[in-house]
């Protein structure tokens, strides 16, 4: 791997917690805090890729909460307050356990470290500050200016372009099946975090490697212990 110079983070799911949202909301009850948090990312996706389909771009913010309200009515959950109180939640996402050391790790090695992400840059620097995870990262990198969403391929083109790099000198590490074969597709070298044991896409690309956390990224970097 020591053609590898950076390591690229998809943020959601891949380094932040979507669970974390739900868990933390008091005033959502316990037993619904698992179909909530699931049904809420599945709406959050779709309208992502339609709206990307449709030419009709709205910023991450706004389709993570028309998401949140679809999941909110489709549950019976929608109260007074409900909504804004898991917006500010999911604005203050926790970090995998495992992430800040890794970051750490991989920096050290001389590697560059950067996120892409369909989020909003305001949105990514709050999980950011809110994770402890500040000053980690050579790029934070929002596909916002594209008024597009992965999977468009402008949008790995993009990392590429911010960072001076070949497809191939990087590996993109992502939590998101989908994400991880269009980003493979793309000619990146990939790493796909199965964190959750889910089936292979049947989709165009191949990841290079599975892992079951980012615990074991350095390792497969080869880098030291």
């Amino acid at each position: 791997m020591s053609e590898i110079k950076a390591c690229v983070f998809d943020a959601y799911g891949t380094l932040f917690d979507l669970a974390s949202a739900a868990a933390r909301c008091p005033d959502v009850p316990e037993a619904a805090r698992a179909p909530l948090s699931a049904l809420w990312r599945d709406k959050q996706l779709q309208y992502t890729w339609l709206r990307a389909l449709q030419g009709r771009y709205a910023d991450f913010r706004q389709v993570t909460a028309e998401a949140l309200d679809f999941a909110l009515e489709s549950l019976g959950l929608a109260t007074p307050g409900r909504h804004g109180a898991l917006m500010a939640l999911f604005d203050t996402l926790r970090a995998f356990p495992e992430v800040p050391d890794m970051l750490r790790r991989l920096r050290a090695a001389g590697l560059k470290t950067a996120i892409l992400s369909n989020g909003t840059p305001e949105m990514l620097a709050s999980a950011i500050g809110s994770a402890g995870l500040e000053g980690l990262f050579d790029e934070v990198l929002s596909v916002h200016p594209l008024r597009t969403y992965k999977t468009d391929r402008r949008a790995y083109q993009y990392a590429l372009d911010m960072l001076g790099l070949t497809a191939g000198e990087i590996s993109f590490q992502s939590a998101n099946g989908w994400d991880a074969h269009a980003a493979a597709d793309f000619g990146m070298r990939v790493v796909w975090c199965n964190r959750y044991g889910q089936r292979p896409e049947r989709l165009p690309g191949q990841p290079a490697h599975e892992i079951a956390t980012l615990a074991a990224l350095p390792a497969w970097l080869g880098l030291a212990p």
